[in-house]
């Protein structure tokens, strides 16, 4: 379905039309939306956010990607969740041409790379595995476009090295619902990749007494945010992602933090070009209070790749961060908006 600037067409199947109502809804001049948050870190709840912080996100998203009117822009993520009605925001105040598709693994399979220049996509890491599956197909659209965003979920070191493959900027974000979509970037791809998150303009960012990133910007209406993850504060714009305070595993008074177990890991199967999904959790223990527990999706994990695993742990961390048991998981559960649902999965395999 194609929007352009000023003309609504008439949707074609129901979740069309539910991109048409909120449309509507924006154009008619409506002054609070409630949507709600994803439930990958909590139980799912509804946010209201004003008209006034959703155009600041917006005309902040446009001058820091230098987006103009008549460029064509993607829609492919939920328009039931923030990431999706923001892309449809943006479409609207910035007098983008929007080409919105229903959510799908491969956003791209459907469009032709001969006759789709789009400037501007936002997509979660599980669709931009599945479309640089097909680069062929999927390489000539992204390489076109002015900026293209990656959200929702770490961007682990595999998927940023067969990201080195798309010419186009390629930035990952953090954000919230709470703080209406993202509020800082970091570039994954090409010369300026990094690991470090720079706050957009305006954005105000510091840290409580637990290293817990706090945020202040207008998409949040000036109010302070504070979040549960822990980052290294490198100065009052630039910040390092270290993990959530809440996901430490405490395991015999040693505290773990999974993330980083999980970043070591990762950096070994980018060398070894395996793309298979996991994740460390604590899972209760009676004798340690919480083991460090690798769930592995799929049962295609040779045991070498394992012992590796092991080894490279050991060394970088220490051996109280070995994951002391293994789960094989035929497919993990997801949220809505396409994260690995992890509380789900590790209630279903205690």
């Amino acid at each position: 379905m194609r929007i352009a600037p000023g003309n609504l067409p008439i949707p074609q199947t129901e979740y069309e039309a539910k991109a048409i109502a909120f449309c509507r809804q924006w154009l008619s001049g409506q002054s609070m939306f409630t949507l709600h948050t994803s439930g990958s870190t909590g139980t799912p709840k509804p946010i209201n956010l004003s008209r006034r912080q959703m155009r600041a996100s917006a005309v902040l998203t446009g001058h820091t990607f230098g987006l103009a009117p008549g460029d064509h822009t993607l829609v492919c993520l939920n328009v039931d969740y923030i990431a999706g009605v923001m892309m449809l925001v943006r479409g609207l105040e910035l007098g983008l041409v929007m080409t919105v598709v229903e959510p799908s693994s491969n956003p791209l399979r459907t469009l032709n790379p001969e006759t789709e220049p789009f400037d501007f996509a936002a997509f979660v890491p599980l669709q931009m595995h599945t479309m640089l599956d097909h680069p062929g197909h999927s390489l000539p659209i992204l390489n076109r476009m002015k900026a293209i965003l990656v959200g929702g979920a770490a961007v682990d070191r595999t998927l940023a090295e067969r990201l080195q493959t798309v010419s186009a900027p390629v930035f990952s974000t953090y954000g919230m619902t709470e703080t209406v979509s993202h509020i800082a970037i970091r570039r994954i791809n090409g010369p300026g990749r990094t690991e470090v998150f720079q706050a957009l303009k305006g954005v105000e960012i510091g840290v409580d007494a637990r290293n817990c990133l706090f945020i202040t910007a207008a998409a949040s209406d000036f109010a302070t945010i504070q979040t549960n993850d822990v980052v290294d504060l490198i100065d009052s714009f630039h910040f390092r992602l270290l993990g959530r305070a809440d996901s430490i595993i405490n395991s015999g008074g040693v505290k773990i933090q999974p993330e980083r177990v999980e970043d070591v890991i990762a950096e070994l199967l980018a060398k070894e070009s395996i793309s298979a999904r996991f994740f460390v959790a604590g899972v209760p223990d009676e004798r340690l209070g919480q083991q460090v527990v690798l769930f592995l999706e799929g049962t295609e994990w040779p045991e070498s790749c394992l012992d590796a695993i092991e080894k490279v742990v050991k060394h970088a961390i220490g051996p109280y961060a070995v994951p002391r048991k293994t789960v094989r998981v035929p497919f993990f559960f997801e949220t809505p908006t396409g994260k690995i649902d992890r509380k789900a999965i590790v209630s279903a395999h205690p």
